[in-house]
């Protein structure tokens, strides 16, 4: 089974930290990325624009109307997309517990949410 990762941050606990604090902090990240790496079960991870690139589509009158910035309101923003593949609940929990925003960050509220995937379709090559 695929499970999309969703990590979490809140902007203005990262606005906040300090510069030196930030640096070890972002120091520890490529082992913890190199060990999610490793898993086997990793199938794709990418770190996301601010909310300053963020756009949002919704229905309005049957067309889809554009804003800008997040596309819920939400004291905690979306950083970071990983999409890893486990057999089990249990397994997805050990491979998403190894990306950085479930271990590090606490003071700038990172966190993940795995949500299995129930359907996906997939754009082919042409």
């Amino acid at each position: 089974m695929q499970y999309l990762c969703l990590a979490y941050y809140d902007p203005e606990k990262m606005a906040a930290m300090a510069p030196a604090d930030m640096q070890a902090l972002a120091a520890q990240l490529p082992a913890k990325d190199a060990a999610l790496a490793q898993t086997g079960g990793l199938l794709w991870s990418a770190s996301l624009e601010g909310p300053q690139a963020t756009f949002a589509l919704r229905p309005r009158g049957g067309k889809p109307a554009v804003t800008d910035g997040p596309y819920a309101e939400a004291k905690e923003l979306v950083g970071g997309v990983i999409l890893i593949e486990a057999p089990n609940k249990e397994e997805a929990i050990r491979i998403a517990s190894l990306h950085p925003a479930a271990t590090l960050g606490e003071s700038i509220g990172w966190g993940i949410e795995v949500h299995p995937i129930g359907t996906c379709s997939v754009k082919t090559q042409k």
